[in-house]
């Protein structure tokens, strides 16, 4: 079948093309800009539709619908609130996602966040069932007894109206996470090489780590209170503590698994005993580093909850127990979900900071 570009473009070796239909002229006579765009349209990919985006925007317009017309059962003495605003932000994401579905590509920034959005349809769509079955269950139905359950809207509530409250747990945890992380990092990290690089060290340190190293550090809360002036600086230790022993055993095992050539080259070169540290062991154990922090990030965190729970005043562990406390178990939910989103996003910091510091290894490690 012809295209457009057959009738107004040059035949091969020279040859002029046929022209438009209707028109002498052949595609040599032809204005430089109309075979431009010719060419362009003949050769423009078709997109196809992203059907699970549309998938998805039916799901969010059922929970809207569900959510708005199906009226909820008391949830005891009053009424779940925040109904109309959840169904109004479902409707919002239902139209989002239809435009994205249906916008042309010479529109880019919509283009651009389709493209993004392409490989997470499946989750959107996932998304949207479950809190659909959800609200059903709780907030239609009550099969799940309250107040241990409560529907979506009232995780909206609590964003709603206790934002304040949890923004500043929020950020005491992040703020004394990092101050343990970062300790226990560089404490791990240091002892990790002078046991894999020295053997008096390693005759001295080692076996500290094997005797201390498994035993959870939660189990350390009454002696730490009693060796440290105050819960936050305990929850610091803590934190450090569990933090400090996956990296110190994973740099260990990286520093001396380092093939002896390596050093023979470099010494070779004239390397010095600092250059051979500084630039061919840690370099070449950097892989094993990185597995320790992110083993490390796991012990940190549960260490981080339990500390809040039991002597910090501030925190989402902190607003865990008080939560609890109060029978207020949207608020728990509220907190456990923002802590699941902000652990997350550490352990994606710590992936981009992994791959931007190992980029030159990409072509010997399986990304």
């Amino acid at each position: 079948m012809s295209t457009l570009a057959e009738h107004i473009l040059p035949g091969r070796e020279g040859r002029p093309g046929r022209g438009l239909p209707g028109d002498s002229r052949t595609g040599t006579d032809l204005p430089d800009a109309v075979r431009v765009t010719a060419t362009r349209a003949a050769a423009a990919p078709t997109t196809p539709l992203w059907w699970q985006g549309a998938l998805a925007a039916v799901a969010w317009g059922l929970l809207a619908a569900l959510t708005h017309f199906w009226p909820n059962l008391p949830a005891g003495f009053t009424e779940w609130a925040y109904t109309a605003e959840f169904a109004a932000g479902a409707a919002a994401v239902a139209a989002l996602l239809l435009v994205l579905v249906l916008a042309p590509e010479r529109l880019a920034p919509l283009a651009l966040l389709r493209r993004r959005l392409r490989p997470a349809g499946a989750w959107l769509v996932a998304l949207a069932l479950g809190l659909l079955a959800w609200e059903v269950l709780t907030a239609k139905l009550g099969r799940l007894p309250t107040p241990f359950f409560a529907p979506p809207q009232a995780l909206v509530e609590v964003y709603a109206t206790d934002s304040e409250r949890l923004a500043e747990s929020a950020l005491n945890s992040l703020r004394l996470l990092a101050i343990g992380i970062g300790i226990g990092a560089l404490v791990g990290f240091v002892t990790g090489v002078l046991i894999g690089w020295s053997r008096s060290a390693s005759y001295w340190i080692h076996p500290v780590l094997r005797v201390l190293g498994p035993v959870p550090t939660t189990a350390l809360l009454p002696v730490s209170f009693y060796f440290f002036p105050s819960s936050w600086s305990t929850a610091v230790f803590l934190i450090a503590l569990g933090m400090a022993f996956p990296v110190a055993i994973l740099t260990w095992s990286g520093v001396a698994g380092v093939h002896k050539n390596f050093y023979d080259v470099a010494r070779t070169l004239g390397a010095s005993q600092w250059f051979l540290v500084l630039r061919v062991a840690i370099p070449a154990a950097l892989p094993q580093v990185f597995v320790g922090l992110f083993m490390g990030l796991g012990a940190a965190f549960s260490t981080l909850v339990v500390a809040e729970m039991l002597g910090v005043k501030s925190g989402l562990g902190w607003y865990l127990t008080w939560a609890q406390g109060w029978a207020a178990y949207p608020n728990m939910y509220a907190a456990l979900i923002l802590m699941a989103l902000l652990f997350s996003g550490v352990i994606t910091l710590l992936f981009a900071f992994r791959d931007r510091v190992l980029s030159w290894q990409k072509g010997t490690l399986k990304w």
